[in-house]
C-alpha cells in the first residue's frame, strides 16, 4: 500500500477540499438469542473483520492527481535524472511526509472508535469454564464447571447514543484536520520549491553583475593602460568586482541550502541531487481587481471551506455531546442477563438456564455526575470560544493573503519595467565609459542599479507565487488546481 496519497480528483471551477468525510453509517446488528448459533462461529473472525465498516467512514488515502494523469507510478522512488516540476515536487512530499501519515492514521483511529461507540449497542457473551479439587474433612471431590452469559443493556437514557455522537463529531474533526495537514504540507512544499527557484535564479543574476563587473574592470584598466584612464576609476572597478563576486559566492551558498530544505520537504535526505525545471514566467494578472475584489465573500467562503475550522466545529459539537453522555452516566440503566450453566461434581452433573432483567439505580456517588457536568459544559464553552478565535483569525488569514497577492501582482509588473530601464541605463553607462566619455562612477551606480533590479525582479516573482498559495490555503482551496501553470489567481 501507499500511504499518504491525497487528491480532490479532477479539480473543478471552485476547488473541493482534498478529503472529503463520507458519512458515518450506524450500523446495529440485531442480535437474539436465536442468531447466537449462527455468529458463534464468526466469533473468531471478528477481531480481523470489519464488521461495522469503519473502513468506509474513515477518510480514504487518494492519489494527489488520478493516476491516469500520473507521468510516472504513483508513491515509487523517482529515477536518478528525475526532473523536478512543481507537480512533482508537491506529489512526493504529499507522498512521503510523515505528517500526512500520522494525520491519516488518526483520522483511522477515529473511525475505529466509531465502531467502538457502535459496538456499546449490541450484547456482549462470556463463556467461563473452571475446573477444581476440593478437599474438606478429609473427603475430596471434583468439580468442573461451565457457563455462557448474554448480557444485553436495553435502556441507559441516551448515554450510548451521546457516546456514538461523540466519536462520530471527532471522526469529522480528524477528517478535517488531515485536510489542514495536506494543505499544511501542500503549502510548505510549494514554498520550499519556489524558495529554490528564487535562489537559483539569485545566483544566475549574480554572475551576470559578476560577469558585467569584470567587463567594467577590464574598461577601466584598457583605459589606464593608455592614460585616459585614472588608478582610483581601476580601483573602484577592482573593488566593485571583488564585491559581485562576494555576492555570487554567497548566492551559491544559499542555493545548496535551499535544495537541501526541499529535499526535506519532499521527504528526502538534504544530500540527494534534485534537478529542478525551469517555471514559466509569470504575467501581471489584470484581471485579479475584478475577479476577487469582493473580500467580504472570500472570507465567506472560508468560514465554510477552512478544514481547520470544520474540525473546530466538529470539537465543539463533540463536546456538547459530552454533556448529555455526562448526564446520562448519572441515570438507570436496564440490562438483560441469559445464559445456560452446567456444573459436574464427582461425575454428579447438574444443568440451568437463567434469564432475567436488571435494574441499575445510582443513588448517591458522591456528586461524581454533577461535576462531570459542570466539566463538560465549561470544556464545551472553551471549545466555542476556540470556534469564535479561529473564525477572528481565518478573517485576518484571508484580508492579508489578499493584500499580499494584490501588492504582488502589481509588483510583477513594475519589476518588469524597472529591470528593462536598468538594463539600458547600464548598457548606456559602460558605452560611454569605454567612450571616454563617461565616469567610472556611472557605470558602477547603473550596475549596481541592475543588480538590485534583479533580486527585486526575482523576489517579485517569489511573493506572487507564494502569494497565491497563502490566499488559497487561507480561503480553503488549496489544491491541485493550483499547480496548473495556466490556473488563474485563486
Amino acid at each position: 500500500m501507499n500511504e499518504g496519497r491525497y487528491t480532490s480528483g479532477n479539480p473543478a471551477p471552485t476547488a473541493a477540499p482534498l478529503c472529503h468525510l463520507m458519512p458515518v453509517r450506524t450500523q446495529l446488528l440485531p442480535l437474539t438469542l436465536a442468531t447466537l448459533t449462527i455468529l458463534a462461529p464468526e466469533a473468531m473472525a471478528f477481531g480481523a473483520a470489519d464488521p461495522f465498516n469503519t473502513e468506509a467512514i474513515a477518510p480514504p488515502r487518494l492519489l494527489l492527481f488520478p493516476a491516469e494523469q500520473m507521468r510516472a507510478t504513483p508513491c515509487q522512488s523517482p529515477a536518478p535524472d528525475t526532473v523536478y516540476g512543481v507537480l512533482e515536487v508537491v506529489d512526493r512530499a504529499l507522498c512521503q511526509n510523515p505528517k500526512t501519515h500520522e494525520a491519516w492514521a488518526n483520522a483511522r483511529v477515529q473511525a475505529a472508535q466509531v465502531g467502538l461507540a457502535q459496538a456499546a449497542f449490541l450484547p456482549s457473551l462470556d463463556g467461563s469454564a473452571t475446573a477444581s479439587r476440593v478437599r474438606s474433612d478429609g473427603q475430596s471431590a471434583t468439580q468442573r464447571s461451565a457457563s455462557l452469559m448474554l448480557s444485553w443493556l436495553l435502556v441507559d437514557f441516551g448515554a450510548r447514543s451521546a457516546s456514538l455522537e461523540i466519536a462520530r463529531q471527532l471522526l469529522s474533526a480528524a477528517s478535517s484536520t488531515l485536510d489542514a495537514t495536506v494543505q499544511s504540507v501542500f503549502q510548505a512544499a510549494l514554498q520550499a520549491y519556489y524558495n529554490t527557484q528564487a535562489a537559483r535564479a539569485a545566483v544566475v543574476a549574480a554572475r551576470e553583475s559578476e560577469k558585467a563587473s569584470r567587463e567594467s574592470l577590464s574598461a577601466a584598466e584598457v583605459r589606464y593602460q593608455v592614460g585616459s584612464g585614472t588608478p582610483a576609476d581601476r580601483l573602484q572597478a577592482q573593488t566593485a568586482w571583488s564585491q559581485a563576486t562576494l555576492t555570487r559566492i554567497r548566492a551559491e551558498g544559499i542555493v545548496k541550502i535551499a535544495y537541501g530544505t526541499l529535499a526535506n520537504a519532499m521527504g528526502m535526505d538534504a544530500s540527494a541531487p534534485l534537478a529542478l525545471a525551469d517555471i514559466p514566467q509569470i504575467a501581471p494578472n489584470d484581471s485579479f481587481e475584478s475577479e476577487t475584489r469582493d473580500i467580504d465573500a472570500l472570507i465567506d467562503e472560508a468560514r465554510q471551506r477552512r478544514p481547520d475550522l470544520k474540525a473546530a466545529e466538529a470539537k465543539f459539537s463533540a463536546a456538547q455531546s459530552t454533556i448529555d453522555y455526562a448526564r446520562a452516566s448519572g441515570q438507570p440503566t436496564l440490562s438483560l442477563g441469559a445464559g445456560p450453566t452446567w456444573l459436574n461434581t464427582d461425575n454428579i452433573s447438574s444443568n440451568g438456564n437463567s434469564i432475567g432483567l436488571t435494574l441499575s439505580l445510582p443513588i448517591f456517588s458522591g456528586f461524581d455526575t454533577t461535576y462531570r457536568v459542570r466539566s463538560a459544559q465549561a470544556t464545551a464553552q472553551a471549545a466555542s470560544a476556540q470556534r469564535e478565535t479561529l473564525a477572528q483569525q481565518v478573517a485576518l488569514d484571508v484580508w492579508s493573503a489578499y493584500q499580499s497577492l494584490s501588492t504582488a501582482n502589481h509588483t510583477i509588473r513594475t519589476s518588469a519595467d524597472l529591470l528593462a530601464s536598468a538594463e539600458q541605463s547600464e548598457r548606456v553607462a559602460l558605452g560611454r565609459y569605454k567612450a571616454g566619455v563617461g565616469s567610472i562612477l556611472d557605470v558602477l551606480n547603473a550596475q549596481s542599479a541592475l543588480a538590485a533590479a534583479r533580486l527585486q525582479r526575482i523576489q517579485a516573482v517569489l511573493d506572487y507565487h507564494v502569494s497565491r498559495a497563502a490566499l488559497a490555503r487561507a480561503v480553503g482551496t488549496l489544491d491541485s488546481s493550483l499547480l496548473n501553470p495556466s490556473a488563474g489567481t485563486p
